[in-house]
Parts: structure tokens; C-alpha cells; sequence
């Protein structure tokens, strides 16, 4: 399989209010959401689905109510208009990485294969792993480390790279893991997790990227329209949180004239809805998510 859905009825039921809407699925993947949502929709529904990995091509619909666009979520807006759509009645993102990413070992995503270091969602982009480790400066690599994995011992790991570099370049997600064989062994799985998203956050620009979206789907979505983001680590659910709630990232948001906060959204549910025990049983990757449905007011 692809990719096995995240909180597939969950998300869907809360994204599709009408069946004769235009709905938005930011990260098509295997096809998954897009296909459920597609079987909610009337003959007069439309969906368009975004994806930057080209792998994902291989997966689209056939069907007359689906357009497959390859291109990052970041460009959701002006993708979106060119096909002559301003207004939207749902956006649905299901963050991260795709299982099948994870599982082509040569994409480097995986911190359990031995692999040249990609962790390029779009095989396209010019910067990737491999550059990352070998060319940032000592800072920069502590500053990844530390804000992108919280990872405590960010300028120690920064030093070692730099160090070890000198003298060989770091070419493999192997060579990368042996520069820190003293991490103790009950820690291990931890640390190269945490390591390995602080890379790929940076290799893809996932957060700017997040907040670039967030952003336009505001402007995309109609007046009630619904937002449902799925996400798997808490600086994405971090920004989306915020951003349901307020409408920024960052600051004080406005007050109207009543001294009240102005909201963006209205939320369906006030906590995060995560996967049950049985879904986790079958899909281990769910484990973490959390899923956000904001209503635009």
C-alpha cells in the first residue's frame, strides 16, 4: 500500500457539508482522502488535489470531478485560480510523510535504512539532505537541531558534524548515525526520530511552507467552510492551533470594538481528535497524529 489514511471517516465526515461542493485535498498521496471525499460528493462536486512527489502521479482518479495537481501546497491559491476557482468549501491536510516515502529506502527518510541522505519531498528541489549536513555552518546546524528535533544537545551534534566533516564527507543516513554511537541505546530510537525530522523540516521547509497555506486557505475558503489539518509532531499542531484560533502565528491578534479577541475560525471541537486504540493497532504511524477542524467565521 501507498499509504494508509490517517483518521480517514473522522477527517472527511468534518471536511464534506456539500455534496455539490468544491473541496481541496492539500496532500493526495495514495489517493486515500481524495477518494472518500470524492464518494460523498453529487455529480456537480469537484475536487482538486495536490502533490509535489511525483510518485504521487501514479495514484490519480479517473474521474471527471478530479483534478491532480503536482505542485507543494505552498502554491494552493494561485494553482487554485488558474483552474478558475476563488472560493472553496473545505481544505483537507494530512501532514508529513507518506508511508510510502518512508519505505522507498532511497529516499533517506527512514532512520532505519541505510541510504544516501535525500529527505527531498520533491525529488526536483535542489537542496537536500546531504547538503544540509556538509555545507550549513556549525550555528545554523545547532539552530535546525535544536528548534526543529528539541533536540537539548544541539550544538554538541553541530560540532560533531562539522568536526567529523574535515575530513570526510557525511554521505549516507549511516555515516550520519555512526557520528553519535555514544547516544545510550534506551534513547536511541528517540534521538535519531527527532534528528531525522529536524533534517527533513529543514530539507522541505515545512513550517514556512505550513504557514504559507494556512494562510491561503483562509482566503480560499468560503464563509463556513471547514479546514481539517492533520498533523503528526507539536510544531506543526503548534502553528495550526494558533492559527485556528486567531487567525496569526504570532503576537496579539486584533480586538473589535467590544475588547474581544477576532477569530478566524470557529472550532468543531474544542481538543484535537486522535486515532483509537484499533486504528493505531493497524496503522502505527497514527500514533502520533492529531487531527484540527477549524469553521472559517
Amino acid at each position: 500500500m501507498y499509504h494508509n489514511p490517517v483518521l480517514l471517516k473522522q477527517s472527511v465526515n468534518d471536511l464534506v457539508t456539500n455534496p455539490d461542493g468544491i473541496y481541496v485535498d492539500c496532500t493526495f498521496g495514495g489517493g486515500g482522502h481524495s477518494r472518500e471525499i470524492l464518494s460523498r460528493l453529487s455529480d456537480k462536486g469537484r475536487l482538486y488535489s495536490f502533490d509535489q512527489d511525483l510518485d504521487a502521479l501514479k495514484n490519480t482518479i479517473d474521474d471527471p470531478r478530479f483534478t491532480l495537481i503536482n505542485q507543494n501546497f505552498r502554491f494552493l491559491e494561485n494553482s487554485l485560480l488558474m483552474y478558475g476557482v476563488s472560493g472553496v468549501d473545505g481544505i483537507l491536510a494530512d501532514l508529513g510523510v507518506s508511508s510510502h516515502q518512508f519505505d522507498e529506502a532511497d529516499r533517506g527518510f527512514s532512520t532505519r535504512s541505510n541510504a544516501p541522505l535525500d529527505m527531498r519531498m520533491n525529488v526536483m528541489q535542489s537542496l537536500d539532505a546531504k547538503r544540509v549536513i556538509n555545507e550549513y555552518e556549525e550555528e545554523e546546524l545547532a539552530d535546525i537541531f535544536y528548534h526543529y528535533g528539541e533536540l537539548r544537545e544541539a550544538r554538541k551534534l553541530a560540532r560533531d558534524i562539522v568536526h567529523h566533516r574535515k575530513t570526510k564527507s557525511i554521505e549516507t543516513t549511516e555515516d550520519l548515525k555512526k557520528l553519535f554511537s555514544y547516544i545510550p541505546p534506551h534513547k536511541v530510537n528517540k534521538f535519531y526520530a527527532q534528528l531525522f525530522q529536524a533534517i527533513r523540516i529543514e530539507v522541505n521547509q515545512e513550517l514556512e511552507v505550513l504557514k504559507e497555506m494556512l494562510v491561503q486557505a483562509y482566503r480560499m475558503l468560503k464563509p463556513e467552510g471547514r479546514l481539517v489539518v492533520i498533523s503528526y509532531h507539536s510544531l506543526e499542531d503548534r502553528l495550526v492551533k494558533r492559527f485556528l484560533k486567531n487567525g496569526m502565528f504570532e503576537g496579539e491578534p486584533e480586538r473589535d470594538i467590544y475588547g474581544n479577541y477576532k477569530k478566524a475560525f470557529e472550532l468543531l471541537k474544542s481538543k484535537a481528535i486522535i486515532p483509537d486504540d484499533k486504528e493505531i493497532e493497524e496503522n502505527s504511524r497514527a500514533r502520533s497524529a492529531k487531527m484540527r477542524t477549524g469553521i472559517k467565521v
